[in-house]
């Protein structure tokens, strides 16, 4: 059935490798479940069980991080996307994808050679005045060299690797299918949103496949933070840039992991340094709608006076004007103990979703905010208080618009960062005075005037296109092409069923029919014989006594798919 869906033969010998790994990792069940194994053993691919075993006895969390490390970089990214869904899973869960890194080795200049000249013009020791050929590191999509432009600036050369995009298209379209195919096939999957999650997958690693809009992102980024001068963004070299490559400033200073050496000998005053990346995170956020979305130590550095580089902006968060709003009325509503108003903007981001208790839910939000009643704001744990919230969404199986579970996998680990950094360090005492600037800026006469006449022009829009609209309906309507469009939930699975039963029923007809037949033969005298039995007659029986069992396993496994499912 799923090699019917996935039909193109390009992807044939990648689904096998997967195929091949989920076995390895513990997950033949639901391999065999979604119909891989049989399609690929009917196509001619033999599948090896016998190591199952032996990785069935680690737990699922950890079955699911290796399996996905073996897989590769389309994998690997969608396990540090799951890191930042608290909403969807689980604290072990979200403990097995955080330790998720691509451990690749780096790709052998020569074999670059042929896409640098075309993307740079010439070999790269022409195009600069010194290219290192060892790279200074390595990740599933690009690698990164250092190299000397003819003017003296020290750069890095960030390179995607050849090939990388062919492959990672591949596992989109093969997890794509699948995801559609697992939220029928397997109920118990659907509260996850595979299908949401590979569309969300999709769209982080093209963005990240262009190495020339990570170099968008970083000059739109320093621009809105060009007020604040203790922030350094790598400036971009567009010359050399472009889809493959791309050439920054290179950045030296102490790694975020290497806290060790910020110390007061060096110059470096830690607590002051958490103050201003948590407030230049939350400008990104809060007040320009675009945010850099995976702040961990080695996307940080720290330089003299106390400024801070962000690096690496393939991975941005974006954030309506609309969203901004609730952001702030979400944020607002923690940091000053107001239940309702956390408990309104969950329930618009959540939606009404069918089959949950909303008053239950309300309830148990406004009893988790109103526990903080009377805590003092520096002992708030704004992180925490996130987490806790997407934990009690999870609980009632609802999960969070992608963009809004990135922004809080984002706030998390600035808090962490900034605790790192200083342990006395509070996001809610930083996000406070900042969120109420920006509340009030935003009720300015100016800002309400601007707000107001965009309102205005869209309602004049909508005015405008009315009669236009509704001359187009009726014109439809006149001419019988008004469609009404519904759509009946596993509709296709119980198609599927009836196949299944019909062929049972043909071949339980078949097997009738040699019964007979092969009865009318036996009284025949005459012909070849076996064991003293008429040679046809013996055939036949031996034939319908090999499809009754047939018969009787299909049905067998039928019944254990089903009560699976139902579990």
């Amino acid at each position: 059935m799923l090699m019917g869906s996935l039909g193109a033969a390009r992807d044939i010998s990648r689904l096998k490798e997967i195929i091949g790994v989920l076995v390895r990792h513990g997950f033949g069940d639901s391999v065999r479940r979604l119909g891989m194994a049989d399609q690929l053993e009917r196509a001619g691919h033999v599948l090896r069980w016998d190591d199952a075993a032996e990785l069935a006895r680690i737990e699922p969390p950890e079955q699911v991080r290796l399996a996905m490390e073996e897989l590769g970089p389309t994998f690997v990214k969608l396990g540090q996307i799951l890191a930042g869904r608290a909403d969807l899973f689980g604290p072990e869960w979200i403990a097995e994808f955080e330790k998720l890194h691509s451990h690749v080795p780096p790709v052998p200049l020569e074999q670059l050679r042929p896409q640098l000249r075309a993307d740079l013009g010439g070999e790269p020791e022409d195009v600069f005045a010194w290219f290192d050929t060892e790279p200074l590191a390595a990740a599933s999509i690009a690698q990164v060299h250092r190299a000397r432009l003819k003017d003296g600036s020290e750069v890095i050369v960030k390179i995607r690797r050849p090939g990388i995009t062919e492959v990672i298209e591949a596992d989109l379209r093969l997890m794509a299918r699948a995801a559609a195919l697992a939220e029928t096939e397997l109920p118990a999957l659907k509260p996850y949103r595979p299908q949401q999650l590979v569309q969300e997958l999709a769209k982080s690693l093209r963005r990240e496949l262009d190495l020339a809009a990570e170099c968008r992102h970083a000059e739109r980024i320093a621009k809105n933070l060009a007020a604040l001068d203790y922030i350094c963004i790598p400036r971009v070299h567009w010359a050399h840039t472009g889809q493959r490559v791309n050439v920054q400033e290179l950045v030296q200073g102490v790694p975020g992991s290497a806290l060790d050496q910020l110390t007061p000998e060096a110059g470096f005053d830690r607590s002051e340094l958490a103050r201003r990346g948590a407030h230049a995170v939350l400008k990104m956020i809060v007040e320009d709608g675009l945010f850099h979305a995976d702040p961990h130590p080695g996307n940080v550095f720290y330089l003299p006076g106390n400024r801070i580089a962000f690096i690496d902006f393939g991975m941005v968060g974006r954030l309506t004007e609309r969203r901004r709003e609730e952001l702030l009325q979400l944020l607002l509503g923690l940091v000053e103990q107001q239940p309702q108003a956390v408990a309104d903007v969950l329930l618009e981001w959540t939606g009404n979703e069918q089959g949950v208790n909303l008053g239950q839910l309300e309830g148990e939000i406004e009893a988790f905010v109103d526990q903080y009643h009377g805590t003092p704001l520096a002992q708030l744990n704004l992180g925490q208080m996130l987490s806790d919230v997407t934990s009690l969404l999870r609980e009632h199986r609802l999960g969070l618009p992608p963009d809004l579970a990135l922004l809080i996998k984002a706030f998390i680990s600035l808090e962490g960062m900034g605790r790192a950094l200083d342990p006395g360090f509070h996001m809610s005492t930083e996000a406070t005075p900042l969120l109420r600037e920006v509340v009030r800026a935003r009720f300015q006469p100016q800002a309400l005037a601007g707000r107001g006449w965009r309102a205005v022009r869209r309602a004049l829009s909508v005015v405008e296109q009315l009669p236009h609209d509704v001359s187009r309906l009726l014109r439809n309507a006149r001419h019988g092409r008004v469609q009404v469009g519904i759509e009946l939930a596993h509709l296709k699975r119980v198609g599927d069923q009836i196949d299944r039963a019909a062929n049972r029923l043909a071949m339980a007809l078949v097997i009738s029919a040699l019964i007979i037949g092969s009865s009318i033969v036996m009284t025949v005298k005459g012909g070849p014989t076996l064991f003293g039995l008429p040679l046809f007659g013996f055939l036949g029986f031996m034939s319908a006594a090999a499809g009754g069992l047939w018969l009787v396993r299909a049905i067998w496994r039928s019944r254990r798919e089903r009560d699976a499912d139902d579990e």
